[in-house]
Order: C-alpha cells, then structure tokens, then sequence
C-alpha cells in the first residue's frame, strides 16, 4: 500500500515534478542515535563522497563496527584528527559520546519525546545545532512533519518550484514556512523529494548545512 503522503503531493500540480521517475520514500527510524549524531556532524561542509570516506574511516577505528558511546569517548583525539576530522568535529563527537553516556540517547527515550522537546535536550550537546536535529528528527526518528526552511537546498527547490524571487533570503524563508504548510503532516516527505529533485538538476546541489 503507497503511503497516503505519496498521492497528496504528487497531486499538486506543482509538486508533480518531483515524483517523475521517483518511488514513494520510506522513513525509518536508527537505533543508533549517537552514531546519527556523530554522522551528521561529520558530514557536515563535506561532498557526500568524501563524507562516505571519512565515515568508513571512522567505523574502521572500531574494527567496522558500530561503536558504543564509551569506545568513542576512549579513543584519542589524534585518532579521529588522522581520519579527516576538524579539531572542532572531534570535540562535537566526544561531546555527543559523553552526552549519550551522561544523560541517555536510546531511541526508546527519545521516541517518547515531542519534536520541541528533542530540540531542547538534544540542543544541550555542545555542536549540535538545529539543522543536525532536523536531520535526527527525519532520519532516526523517523518523524513525517519536519521542514528546514534555513537549508540552502530546500530554499533554492522551492524557489524553482513555486517560481519565487531568491534575492531577499529572509523573505524568501518566510516564503516557503507558509508554502509548507499546505503540505503538513508531511513536509519531512516534501524535504526528501525536493532534496532529490533538486540533485537530479544539472547545475544545482542540494546540500547546504
């Protein structure tokens, strides 16, 4: 059965283009939250070849596993400098470690919580900033209604989409806020293929964090 998402915006006029030769998207919910938080931070400034590089670099300092919160707070910095790491993204993923270790990051805690407050508890973690909990939200929580007006991406594909004037980035944000509410509860769906539509572009890119 096709998600009831899937018919709502492919049946906008508007939005019909970026369901050509697309398949209805899938959220799923990670078990592994500090390991999505540390990804995120990784990623961030990073093309999403060099992204997946240092990635398999960093699960190789764990034998190609996936590591608990208390390996990654052990592990020498140098370590994760030799990997690729900024010195500001190795304090961010031991800050997220210690986090996880001090206060708790299982999914079953964070499922019971509202949107507002995972940004508030989540927020607390010294270099995780509201886009890394946007991501969060949609892709480990699995969470339908998430939209990020401040993403570079969504303002340029909803630019093209809706024919607005890009010049004023302020205006243009309030834009789209009110653009996106015709399409709750299922803006996070309205990110994802805006998101995929927009790199299908020959002289555009998606990702801004």
């Amino acid at each position: 059965m096709v998600h009831p998402y899937y018919s709502r915006l492919s049946g906008d006029p508007l939005l019909a283009r970026l369901f050509e030769d697309t398949q209805p998207y899938d959220l799923k919910q990670r078990a592994n939250i500090p390991l999505a938080l540390y990804t995120s931070i990784m990623n961030q400034q990073l093309s999403t070849k060099v992204a997946d590089v240092i990635y398999k670099r960093f699960l190789n300092l764990f034998d190609g596993a996936e590591p608990t919160p208390q390996q990654v707070v052990d592990i020498p910095s140098e370590q994760l400098r030799a990997i690729g790491l900024s010195n500001a993204k190795v304090s961010y993923v031991k800050n997220i470690a210690q986090f996880a270790l001090d206060n708790g990051l299982e999914l079953d805690k964070l499922t019971a919580m509202s949107d507002d407050e995972i940004y508030q508890y989540v927020g607390a973690i010294k270099g995780v900033g509201k886009w890394t909990i946007h991501i969060l939200l949609m892709f480990s929580l699995g969470r339908e209604d998430v939209f990020i007006p401040d993403d570079l991406g969504i303002q340029n594909a909803m630019a093209l989409i809706f024919g607005l004037d890009k010049t004023d980035r302020k205006k243009l944000r309030a834009d789209i806020i009110v653009l996106s509410e015709q399409f709750s509860p299922y803006r996070t769906y309205l990110c994802v293929h805006l998101w995929q539509w927009l790199n299908k572009q020959p002289t555009t890119k998606a990702v801004s964090k």
